[in-house]
Order: structure tokens, then C-alpha cells, then sequence
């Protein structure tokens, strides 16, 4: 059996410990889970206009204006955004974008550069 810890999936603890060979519980929530299912089930894939993966710090470009709520103009199409970060949700791309800040995007509307 192994002796090693494992952060849970539900809560985040780092005490996640085995109850067999695939089987791990959290002494904070109570959870109970197989290692194989949960690192499967990580493996979302963010993808562009273009069917391309998009990974955390990749470097992505604008396909179309977007207007931008509070702001007089919007972000051109064709506009380079460096060192993305995915993240779950409709707007699944964080992102800084200079003259905007911090932004929120879809990946439907940017290709990978």
C-alpha cells in the first residue's frame, strides 16, 4: 500500500490518505476517491477557434473586435495576449491585456499564436 499523500479533489486538504492500492479518503471532508478517475477527469481541454489545445502561458491572438463594458473602445481584432491562464466557467481564458488589465475570454474568440 502505498504511504504517500494525496490533495483531495473536493476540498483541497493535503491529508488525503490510502485506503488500498487506487483508493484514497480526506480525513477533513470525508471523501473518498480513486486516483486513476480523478487524474482522468483533470485532463480538460481548452481549444480555440481553430480546434488547437490551449495550455496555461500560451500565447493567443484576438480573432474580432470585442467590446468591453466601461471601456470607450474595444479590444481589436488581431491583438497579441501573452501568458494566458485557463480556468473553468464561460470565459475560460484570464488574461492581461495592455491598455485593459486583467480580462476574462472566450476561447472561442482567440487562436493560438
Amino acid at each position: 500500500m502505498p504511504e504517500e499523500m494525496k490533495q483531495c479533489p473536493k476540498c483541497n486538504s493535503p491529508y488525503g490518505y490510502a485506503m488500498g492500492d487506487e483508493t484514497y479518503a480526506c480525513p477533513e471532508c470525508g471523501n473518498e476517491w480513486n486516483v486513476n478517475e480523478v487524474e482522468q477527469e483533470a485532463g480538460v481541454k481548452v481549444l480555440d477557434a481553430n480546434g488547437n489545445e490551449l495550455q496555461d502561458g500560451d500565447a493567443v491572438v484576438v480573432i474580432k473586435d470585442l467590446p468591453v463594458k466601461g471601456a470607450p473602445k474595444p479590444v481589436k481584432a488581431g491583438t497579441k495576449v501573452k501568458n494566458i491562464r485557463l480556468t473553468d466557467g464561460d470565459h475560460n481564458i484570464d488574461c492581461k491585456i495592455d491598455g485593459f488589465g486583467s480580462m476574462a475570454l472566450k476561447s472561442e474568440f482567440v487562436r493560438k499564436a
